[in-house]
């Protein structure tokens, strides 16, 4: 039995390779691993990283996952929301985030004694 080394991408966004798609498609027995329905002939599907990559995930097969398109749009809608929030505080602790122009304006105090 011939051992198949495991595909790394070279770059975080290259393309996997159809043979690379096929092995983990079959790895998983065709079925999405966000809805766990099976994958049928015509649907469309993607790869999707197990762990993401700006979460440290790497591009490589064995952190790839077969799942079928509408909830992959779902799931990477939720996550790049996540991301943002996580970019908005990580900035805001180191300063970088801009401060708010509009500032609060108050009515003042309130005469409480009359004149």
């Amino acid at each position: 039995m011939r051992t198949v080394e495991e595909w790394v991408g070279k770059t975080d966004d290259a393309a996997v390779p159809p043979r690379v798609r096929l092995r983990v498609f079959e790895k998983f027995n065709g079925v999405c691993q966000l809805s766990g329905r099976k994958i049928l002939a015509g649907d469309a599907w993607d790869l999707d990283h197990i762990k993401a990559i700006w979460r440290g995930g790497e591009h490589r097969e064995s952190n790839l996952q077969p799942v079928l398109k509408q909830p992959h749009q779902e799931k990477s809608s939720e996550e790049q929301s996540i991301q943002a929030k996580c970019d908005r505080v990580r900035k805001k602790h180191l300063g970088i985030w801009p401060s708010s122009v509009a500032k609060i304006k108050s009515p003042g105090f309130r005469k409480t004694r009359n004149a």
